[in-house]
């Protein structure tokens, strides 16, 4: 379960960024063109940030469920005793 957690926080890092940058990029601009902008950098900080911690904590609940449903479908079956065996009929 905490290795799918952990799986999913490192994918999360690894996706977020871009998606963050490509979402906050100006649509209809040619490349290379400056764009004059007034924007609170702190603010823009705080956004990108948040939403990088928002998109690891979804991820690492994804990945720990995961895990654990992985976990469970992969463990072994528990072994049936004789005399447990032997009760049941």
């Amino acid at each position: 379960m905490q290795l799918g957690a952990l799986l999913g926080i490192a994918i999360a890092s690894w996706i977020v960024p871009p998606a963050v940058s490509w979402y906050a990029e100006p649509a209809g601009v040619p490349g290379g063109a400056q764009i004059q902008a007034l924007v609170q950098i702190p603010e823009v900080i705080r956004y990108a940030t948040n939403k990088l911690i928002f998109w690891q904590t979804v991820a690492a609940v994804i990945g720990a469920v995961a895990g654990l449903v992985i976990g469970i479908m992969v463990r072994p079956k528990a072994k049936v005793s004789e005399t447990t065996r032997t009760e049941k009929q």
